[in-house]
């Protein structure tokens, strides 16, 4: 931790002035050299496992120290696999097509001009999360693809991780001749920076906050620059009176029980009254196996209670919980209109899915259902950029206005109006 407070306004002007300049040089570099420093960087991460477990490590023990629950520390750690992914991500942005540049609709108006529009970088993006140092790289590769300058500011508990993957990411820019300052990592734990960071129009075009709900709501509440975010992922899967029961198993096991702390993690069960008694019965055994604390209506209860599966009453705040720990809220519905009214009230409109061999209902449900991410017969655990093709992701929007769902490179590009001509003027 720092010793003494800085000057956090003094500190983030100086980042935000780097950061616009270099900013400018890789907005205008090629797309073979934004490339080259993907790949060096994925080619350093690769080389410097142990070095990044080490220093993933100093921030664990510090984790545990501080009382820390075990959710915490799991999105904290650089295992291998996440190390090997986060090259991964690095190398399929790569193969991506570059959208900087590409022109699109051009039409022909009366006067004999061309208007079209073209893809742009959104120019410097801050980004301010917690405990995931994974999404220092994620982060950074997105940005140098789309041609954009970033200030990352990760949480005081990642700062050892951020740091040793920072230098693995100037290694990579300076491989490809472009400016370290395209990407920086705040270097301080002072908390007064990120005020900062969120007031910083000068320098900052947009503010993506990665993190819990309370860091969402800050800088939603706080910051004078436009903000990309998602405030928490409450999260339905919804088996109609139409579903394959096997398939459904599959799906809501997975949706809840192959991870517990992500925010694309199932929050709610919802099941149609109809198949109730067939699906709850053995879906539930394997939560029960697995240590799922299960919260759920009358209906759920009576369908448990006579073969001594333990479940708690739900409240009306577990409909409103975003867990993102071995606990799940299940419902009974009548059917498909009161699922989508439940994930109206209750959703953060974040991802939600349905299982269903009906394909109305699933047609409806994929209509009305007002999320980010609305899936068929899958599992919500499918909705990160990774998944679907992105490379990786900068976040999650659940924002109406610009990018939504998984946030990958188009998302990080605005749009400008281009005019071709052949001397034409108004009269």
């Amino acid at each position: 931790m720092d010793k003494q407070p800085i000057d956090s306004t003094a500190y983030v002007d100086d980042l935000g002035r780097r950061a616009r300049a270099a900013g400018r040089d890789i907005a205008r570099s090629s797309t073979e050299a934004r490339n080259r420093a993907l790949t060096a960087t994925a080619a350093a991460i690769r080389r410097e496992v142990a070095a990044l477990e080490r220093a993933n490590a100093l921030d664990l023990e510090a984790a545990r120290e501080a009382g820390h629950d075990q959710a915490f520390v799991d999105r904290l750690a650089l295992t291998p696999r996440v190390i090997q992914t986060m090259a991964e991500g690095l190398e399929q942005i790569v193969m991506l097509p570059d959208p900087v540049g590409e022109i699109s609709g051009l039409s022909y108006r009366p006067s004999g001009i061309q208007v079209g529009k073209m893809r742009v970088p959104l120019g410097v993006i801050g980004i301010i999360y917690e405990s995931r140092p994974n999404v220092t790289i994620d982060a950074a590769g997105l940005c140098i693809k789309s041609g954009n300058a970033t200030i990352l500011r990760g949480g005081s508990e990642a700062i050892h991780s951020n740091q040793a993957l920072a230098a693995l990411i100037r290694e990579g820019l300076a491989a490809a001749g472009l400016p370290a300052d395209a990407v920086q990592v705040v270097d301080t734990t002072d908390r007064a920076v990120v005020g900062a960071l969120i007031a910083a129009e000068r320098w900052v075009d947009v503010i993506v906050p990665r993190g819990g709900k309370s860091l969402t709501e800050r800088i939603s509440r706080e910051a004078r620059v436009p903000v990309i975010r998602h405030l928490d992922g409450i999260c339905h899967v919804y088996i109609d009176d139409h579903a394959d029961l096997d398939k459904a198993i599959r799906i809501a096991d997975n949706a809840k029980t192959q991870r517990y702390s992500p925010c694309n993690t199932m929050e709610t069960l919802l099941v149609a009254r109809s198949v109730a008694d067939r699906i709850l019965p053995p879906l539930c055994r394997i939560y029960a196996d697995k240590g799922v604390e299960l919260r759920g209506d009358a209906h759920t209860r009576a369908v448990l209670g006579p073969i001594s599966i333990a479940c708690n009453e739900a409240t009306e705040e577990d409909w409103h919980t975003e867990y993102l720990a071995p606990i799940l809220s299940i419902r009974v519905v009548a059917g498909l209109d009161e699922a989508i009214e439940h994930i109206a009230r209750y959703g953060s409109q974040h991802t939600d899915a349905i299982v269903t061999e009906h394909h109305g209902h699933a047609m409806r449900f994929l209509r009305e259902v007002d999320s980010s991410s609305v899936m068929i017969n899958a599992s919500t655990r499918f909705a990160d950029g990774f998944e679907y093709g992105l490379g990786a992701e900068i976040g999650i929007s659940t924002n109406k206005l610009h990018a939504r769902g998984p946030v990958g490179l188009e998302g990080l590009t605005s749009l400008k109006f281009v005019v071709f001509g052949s001397g034409q003027i108004r009269t």
